[in-house]
């Protein structure tokens, strides 16, 4: 093959197509002015100059762009990461947060190499649904302080940005309606002299560009167990909060993500905004939901650019981006957040069709979450709450039959269902110790024995009839549950 033909092979569809061109580039732009109030909004949480907030969204989302597991999804500086790494910061200064950015992307890749990504499987439906409501509502939230105690002039700013939102795509869909909204809400301000909050209100914007250095910390072991617990929780928020991100525009787009590589990118990424002076982040879902809802990017291309667009918009026009006004962003943000709620999940021809337990899943999850403002708390605790609600549900599907043969002499007790610690505890009281015949039979070809409980059940059941001078045969154990009773039977008494 020449090299030509495999430089061909090699190139992404994408690359030679215009219109994909277009489309990323124009989101990466808005994602990139997105980018800005929030990651200043995040340094301000952690305790930071609003710089090292900005520098983090920069290298996460470039870093994210080459080394990430899903393409057209937005890493940067995030609330949740500030909120973690805010009280070491607070307690031992910036340089501990550095180095504990740095050791939380060692953790992150060490994770993912072990296939923590593997875990996502156990999330259920009911979380993810509460998971992305609760994420709307925490989005729409955050717009909150931006429309409260402001000149009267942001409440019509906004309204005429929403307005834009729903009706110029109607027009044409080739310039992105955010960009626009953005563009028109800015110029309006700026031509009328009205004088309404602005993104340069929220902080300076950086000058120049990041440079690499090592954290200013004694390189000693105290310093590393102080700053070991605040990096495990960090690397445990962001990639909870990254992979949920990621299986969410797995859904959204039909496609499938590396989620290994999506951690071991996350922990490379960190390492680097580390390194260059930045507080850490993971994925943000408002501005991938901006990216790959509202702007319909879906390559890494859209990813790069809006980190390059960010430090660009910055660094050369600071002045132009920092007359922004916030009600343009504010816009942009409840936009996002009403196309995120999952609306079909509240409808009440779907309540109604929906089992109880799953609905209680998903209101304990959105509870959690908006509770703590942390995603990683409320996809913990609705995770468990799943797993209660499904071992109660499952524990009711072990029945116990029994049949006395005609000679009276023998009884067949036939269980149905799957063994596990909910179901087995019930289980020794389903036979007649008293009554039955001197021979025992439990039947079992129709159940499976998961755990050691369920063992321990069927060794109750037996030393019951043993007391009373009875014999037990358990018959029909299928491959895996005679192997795991042959090793536990006897073992288990206390």
């Amino acid at each position: 093959m020449s090299p030509a033909a495999r430089l061909r092979g090699w190139k992404p569809d994408w690359i030679s197509d215009p219109k994909v061109w277009r489309t990323e580039i124009l989101a990466g732009l808005v994602v990139g002015l997105a980018l800005i109030p929030e990651a200043i909004s995040f340094s301000v949480i952690a305790g930071v100059d609003p710089a090292i907030g900005l520098f983090a969204s920069f290298t996460m989302a470039v870093v994210i762009s080459v080394v990430g597991g899903r393409r057209a999804m937005i890493s940067a500086a995030t609330g949740a990461v500030a909120l973690v790494i805010a009280p070491l910061n607070r307690e031992h200064g910036f340089g501990y947060l550095v180095a504990a950015v740095i050791l939380a992307g060692v953790f992150q890749v060490a994770l993912g190499a072990l296939g923590v990504a593997k875990l996502m499987r156990f999330v259920p439906r009911s979380v993810m649904v509460g998971f992305v409501n609760s994420l709307a509502v925490l989005i729409f939230m955050a717009q909150v302080p931006e429309m409260t105690d402001v000149p009267w002039a942001v409440y019509p700013l906004i309204a005429a940005g929403l307005g834009l939102m729903v009706l110029f795509p109607k027009i044409t869909t080739v310039v992105p309606a955010p960009l626009v909204s953005i563009v028109v809400l800015t110029a309006v301000t700026i031509g009328a002299a009205v004088a309404v909050p602005t993104v340069g209100d929220k902080g300076a914007l950086p000058s120049s560009l990041p440079v690499p250095g090592l954290p200013d910390v004694p390189f000693t072991l105290d310093t590393l167990t102080t700053i070991a617990p605040y990096a495990f929780a960090m690397a445990l928020v962001g990639l909870m909060e990254s992979l949920m991100t990621a299986k969410l525009v797995d859904d959204i787009t039909d496609t499938h993500s590396d989620k290994t590589r999506e951690s071991v990118g996350q922990g490379i990424a960190n390492i680097v905004t580390g390194f260059f002076g930045g507080m850490g982040g993971c994925a943000m879902i408002g501005q991938t939901m901006i990216n790959v809802k509202v702007s319909g990017a879906r390559t890494r291309l859209s990813t790069f650019l809006a980190g390059a667009f960010l430090m660009v918009l910055c660094i050369v026009f600071g002045p132009l981006v920092s007359d922004i006004p916030m009600a343009a962003l504010v816009a942009v943000m409840v936009m996002v957040s009403f196309a995120t709620f999952d609306w079909h999940s509240i409808a009440p021809k779907t309540l109604k069709r929906m089992p109880a337990g799953e609905i209680a899943v998903m209101v304990i999850t959105v509870a959690c979450v908006v509770a703590t403002h942390n995603l990683a708390i409320g996809v913990v605790v609705g995770s468990i709450t799943a797993m209660v609600v499904f071992a109660k549900r499952v524990a009711h599907f072990a029945e116990v039959s029994a049949v006395l043969d005609p000679d009276g002499r023998t009884v067949v007790y036939r269980v149905t269902g799957e063994l596990f610690f909910a179901s087995a505890n019930d289980l020794t009281g389903r036979f007649d110790y008293a009554d039955d015949p001197d021979r025992v039979v439990v039947d079992l070809s129709a159940a499976h024995v998961w755990d050691a409980s369920s063992v321990a059940a069927l060794d109750a059941i037996e030393t019951k009839y043993a007391q009373r001078g009875k014999t037990v045969e358990i018959t029909g154990l299928n491959a895996p549950s005679a192997d795991l009773h042959g090793k536990l039977t006897g073992e288990l008494a206390g």
